[in-house]
């Protein structure tokens, strides 16, 4: 049965695996109201039955030729999302990054200028109001360095936990806190400086990949220019169909690959 003969039932079946591909699996949700950045597993089982099971519907009711082509479709939208969701991750996490630095060198300012931690603390909460729960606990007399060690947990403010372990030295001995801030905000600030370069790095390797993801189609477009009929061959013949769906998802699979590889670099830098 060809996609016209099917009618609303051939958009209804499309729309259904599109959304289960786009959606996923449902969002995360925190395990505690003081696990910030915490997440259960997705339910990757359910996601990849649903969408096996829509894209069979999608065979049956509007073809293969139907199937293969929304499948290409929707997983070409989930990447581009997945990739967009990421950047603003990525963003986030170097923001609080350089908010960790600015922390410490304020802080660090405050106590050679005379003022107390408490006092800094505060001061550097109007700035960052992320760190505003460990500034009252400081003021009320509670748990500053669990509040900070919880504050770590965000994404790209892992370096709290450094600055939790020194004001929790500071607090019994009394002295210090001032130079070890000091001591980390130049260690972070290298390190930042080194992941810089390593992304730079990798940002071509990155733009490598997509462009080798894109040739294929310039490739069939150029056939096509010159006589070829490559789309009519994809899409006319079920070794054309078998030969677009492997192709898509071995590309998938390559970005996927190059993404991770450059994501391990990324960490251990």
């Amino acid at each position: 049965m060809i996609l016209d003969q099917a009618g609303p039932w051939a958009v209804i079946a499309a729309a259904a695996w599109a959304a289960v591909v786009l959606l996923g699996a449902p969002r995360p949700r925190l395990r505690s109201s003081t696990s910030f950045g915490s997440s259960a597993p997705p339910d990757r089982r359910r996601l990849v039955l649903g969408a096996v099971g829509s894209a069979v519907l999608v065979a049956v009711v509007a073809g293969p030729r139907a199937a293969v082509l929304v499948a290409l479709a929707a997983a070409a939208v989930r990447v581009g999302l997945d990739q967009a969701r990421r950047r603003r991750r990525d963003r986030a996490a170097e923001a609080h990054g350089s908010r960790v630095i600015d922390l410490c060198e304020g802080v660090g300012a405050e106590l050679s200028a005379g003022q107390t931690a408490i006092a800094a603390l505060e001061r550097a909460a109007g700035d960052w109001p992320l760190v505003a729960p460990a500034a009252r606990a400081a003021a009320s007399g509670g748990d500053t360095v669990g509040e900070l060690r919880r504050l770590a947990r965000e994404p790209g403010a892992g370096a709290l936990r450094v600055v939790a372990a020194a004001w929790q030295v500071s607090a019994r001995t009394g002295h210090g806190l001032a130079d070890t801030l000091a001591r980390v905000a130049d260690d972070l600030r290298a390190a930042e400086q080194t992941r810089r370069i390593v992304g730079g790095e990798l940002a071509s390797a990155r733009a490598t990949a997509r462009l080798l993801a894109v040739l294929p189609l310039l490739a069939m477009a150029m056939g096509a220019g010159a006589g070829a009929s490559p789309w009519a061959f994809l899409l006319g013949q079920p070794i054309g169909l078998a030969c677009l769906a492997g192709g898509g998802a071995l590309t998938a699979a390559g970005l996927a690959w190059i993404d991770a590889l450059a994501r391990g670099i990324e960490a251990g830098a």
